[in-house]
């Protein structure tokens, strides 16, 4: 599944006239296999290893030029940082006000709440965004003890 999405990626960016470099190739293979989130930092630590000339710049000019094409979404949560989500279906998060963990959670049934306000308000609708707060498994367990 993460390669297919790799390649249709790759598509989009040479579609839309943007170079494949190697560091680019990596930092989108990444995200997409990322099930966490990554902050620009954290992508950059994971990579700076194999791209020992590689900056945090590069990495955040890189995540600008994916969210550009839509294939990355910046998540800001009031705090410094923001985290980096690889744009698949449309999904919600969950999110640990205790470590800040953010877990995506699928909910078909809300796909409706856009046509439900269009109809309510004459709004033209454009997205709609819902977050969920609250303790993940392991900090509810340390908390326990």
């Amino acid at each position: 599944m993460a390669q297919i999405h790799l390649k249709e990626a790759l598509e989009t960016l040479k579609d839309t006239g943007v170079r494949i470099t190697p560091q680019r190739h990596a930092i989108l293979e990444y995200l997409i296999n990322s099930m966490s989130h990554p902050t620009a930092d954290d992508i950059y630590k994971a990579l700076e290893g194999k791209f020992p000339n590689m900056s945090v710049a590069t990495v955040y000019n890189n995540l600008r030029v994916f969210r550009e094409v839509g294939l990355v979404k910046e998540l800001t949560y009031g705090d410094s940082s923001s985290r980096f989500d690889f744009v698949t279906t449309h999904h919600y998060h969950v999110i640990c006000e205790k470590c800040g963990k953010i877990v995506d959670f699928h909910y078909p049934g809300l796909d409706e709440v856009e046509q439900l306000a269009s109809h309510v308000t004459g709004f033209k609708i454009s997205h709609h965004r819902m977050e969920i707060y609250g303790s993940c498994p392991e900090c509810s367990a340390k908390e326990a003890h």
